[in-house]
């Protein structure tokens, strides 16, 4: 897939406020500090769309971007560890599982999944509940740039061989490195593909 258009649409604080849902949406959401906006901002070539920062917990709305005028990406905000109030992390957890639940456009999750780590209990406990939930996700390893290939073929063993004590099928996963530029065309044909098969009927 070519990018020929991303541009900012608008920020949201819940379903209520989110654009009409007149094209395919796909969600990036991840604990915070895990690459999500340099990812972002990878699959679009624009480096500044999705706001980076040091400080974990930037992204605090849904955001969405307009690609191609053809399909939404939505930056969701990040779970766990931003400096934030109890009752803002609760809201949070209010505003972006009930986007995830209640969308009717959101055709698929990317979850990001930083691949320096092995499997973390905030992550597995979010993927299962959306297979709980039956919201179609994809894992995406973040940040192998900066691990090697032994210890990154471990920690990704490690997730499948977690998963599988309680998942049937795992979801399709890809790997992405900001840096070297890695997964972004196996994650921007994967969209294009559905997108394809949407158009198709």
């Amino acid at each position: 897939m070519l990018i020929k258009k991303a541009q900012f649409i608008k920020s949201s604080k819940g379903l209520e406020d989110a654009p009409p849902e007149s094209l395919p949406e796909y969600a990036f959401i991840g604990r915070s500090n895990v690459g999500k906006s340099s990812l972002i901002n990878l699959l679009t070539e624009q480096k500044n769309l999705a706001k980076t920062s040091a400080s974990p917990g930037k992204t605090q709305l849904i955001n969405h971007f307009e690609i191609n005028e053809a399909w939404n990406l939505v930056d969701l905000p990040g779970y766990g560890y931003a400096k934030v109030s109890k009752k803002m992390r609760n809201e949070f957890k209010r505003m972006i599982y009930n986007y995830l639940e209640k969308r009717k456009s959101l055709i698929a999750t990317f979850v990001l999944l930083d691949a320096r780590h092995e499997p973390m209990k905030a992550d597995l406990d979010f993927m299962q509940w959306l297979g709980i939930k039956q919201i179609p996700f994809v894992m995406v390893f973040t940040k192998i740039d900066k691990i090697d290939s032994s210890a990154l073929r471990k920690n990704l063993n490690a997730y499948r061989n977690k998963m599988l004590e309680t998942w049937e099928f795992l979801p399709d996963s890809f790997t992405t490195s900001a840096v070297s530029q890695h997964g972004r065309d196996e994650i921007l044909n994967y969209i294009d593909h559905i997108n394809t098969d949407l158009a198709n009927g």
